[in-house]
């Protein structure tokens, strides 16, 4: 596939909904870096398919999900340890997730997730601040990657429930949507694939169903201040009290 800047604005669209064959997303990946043209171009199409994130509607979930989901949470002080299932994360090709195919089951599911976590499974008892909410993460496949907390206050906790695999070239960024109207923003970068605190963000108090998610950014964060890579895990938000 040949890349010419006249093609960049139906390239960033195809990226962004998932339509291109492996081999034509990883060289849409190396464009990215090289050319910021095509990254502002790709940034565009994500905002452009906000919409499609942001109409998912709850939906009933069924009792395997629930137990799949509560397997994969860590341990409560005082309680049997869970058997936390290794999860091999999967990159989805898309630099979005606005396909049909995984991400809207995806969602709900994250929603439901987050339920649990809200109810009380809190990561520790002795914690003096509280999060003012709780996302899920989950990959394409639905499977639980990563924790969100979002202490309002320019802080945020990222809980890893999986193992990532990072190249050295690449960074794990951390964005939420505040609202459409001022797009993702960007929470901070996770410089080694480890659980870490993120601070020095301010942005609006968050809300529920706020949409959170970690993409695969080139090192040293998006070129374009909006995510521009393959998603890693994405969730939507419930209040945490």
């Amino acid at each position: 596939m040949r890349i010419e800047e006249r093609d960049f604005p139906a390239i960033a669209d195809d990226y962004v909904l998932g339509l291109l064959d492996a081999a034509e997303a990883a060289e849409v990946e190396a464009a990215i870096e090289r050319d910021g043209g095509l990254a502002e171009a790709v940034a565009r199409a994500r905002e452009r398919f906000l919409p499609l994130d942001t109409s998912v509607e709850p939906a009933p979930v069924s009792s395997a999900l629930w137990d799949a989901i509560s397997s994969r949470l860590p341990e409560q002080p005082g309680a049997a340890a869970p058997s936390l299932a290794s999860v091999s994360p999967r990159l989805p090709l898309a630099g979005n997730d606005n396909s049909r195919s995984g991400w809207r089951a995806t969602a709900i599911s994250a929603i439901a997730a987050s339920l649990i976590l809200a109810g009380g499974l809190v990561w520790s008892v002795t914690r003096v601040n509280e999060p003012l909410v709780v996302a899920v993460l989950l990959n394409e496949a639905g499977e639980i990657q990563a924790v969100v907390e979002d202490f309002g206050n320019d802080t945020a906790s990222v809980r890893l429930l999986s193992d990532f695999t990072v190249p050295q070239d690449k960074t794990m960024q951390v964005w939420t949507l505040p609202s459409r109207d001022m797009g993702p923003m960007s929470l901070g970068l996770l410089e080694q694939p480890h659980s870490a605190t993120l601070s020095g963000s301010t942005l609006p108090r968050p809300q529920e169903t706020q949409l959170y998610e970690i993409t695969l950014e080139q090192a040293g964060g998006s070129p374009t201040g909006r995510p521009t890579g393959p998603i890693l895990a994405k969730g939507f938000a419930k209040l945490a009290r």
